[in-house]
């Protein structure tokens, strides 16, 4: 059976003419197969908006001749341009909080004055590259979040590859676990949230 109502649109005194089909009743597989299906497009597009969210990136090579704190360097590339780099996918202690200087430390100890390879797919708005850099093979991002000098930067996540953020969350768990760096402390704070308290 067939009904139809009428529906107001706007306020243009339009109508809108809706026609209602009687349903059958579905049987329980039914309902559950259309969930399953439901859910199942639903994840698929999930992973394509994930993929097509993480740019590729581009790579450059030169080497690092400053380090300003725990996540952030200057990159003197190979054309002799000087280029800030931003770590992608960690958040180092700010130099006034606990681990401050240590990070910057460990990241020295890393990074000046060797030679960098730089994989980066974004310019944030202070004009930094937001990049992955490898010197000797090492994963410098990794190696601060394993060392505890670095937090995995879960809010920008999604903008890494899945192998990369998978890593750098299981590295904070086992630095945590272990106790290392900044998390021999009771409570550390995160910078993220430490910056908001900030004046």
């Amino acid at each position: 059976m067939t009904t139809s109502k009428t529906y107001p649109v706007g306020n243009s005194g339009k109508h809108l003419q809706a026609g209602f089909q009687g349903q059958r009743k579905e049987s329980g597989w039914a309902t559950v197969g259309r969930w399953v299906l439901a859910f199942a497009v639903a994840l698929l597009v999930s992973v394509q908006a994930d993929a097509r969210g993480v740019k590729a990136d581009q790579v450059v090579e030169g080497r690092i001749v400053g380090v300003l704190d725990g996540d952030t360097v200057d990159l003197l590339t190979d054309g002799l341009m000087q280029q800030r780099i931003r770590l992608r996918g960690i958040d180092a202690p700010e130099k006034r909080q606990a681990f401050g200087n240590r990070s910057k430390q460990a990241l020295s100890a890393l990074v000046f004055g060797r030679r960098a390879t730089v994989a980066y797919s974004k310019v944030d708005r202070y004009d930094r590259w937001v990049g992955r850099i490898t010197v000797n093979g090492v994963d410098v991002s990794r190696a601060m979040v394993e060392q505890g000098m670095a937090w995995h930067y879960a809010f920008y996540a999604s903008e890494q590859p899945v192998d990369e953020r998978v890593g750098d969350a299981e590295a904070e768990q086992t630095a945590r676990m272990e106790r290392r760096g900044l998390w021999s402390d009771v409570a550390p704070s995160e910078p993220w949230a430490w910056r908001k308290r900030q004046p």
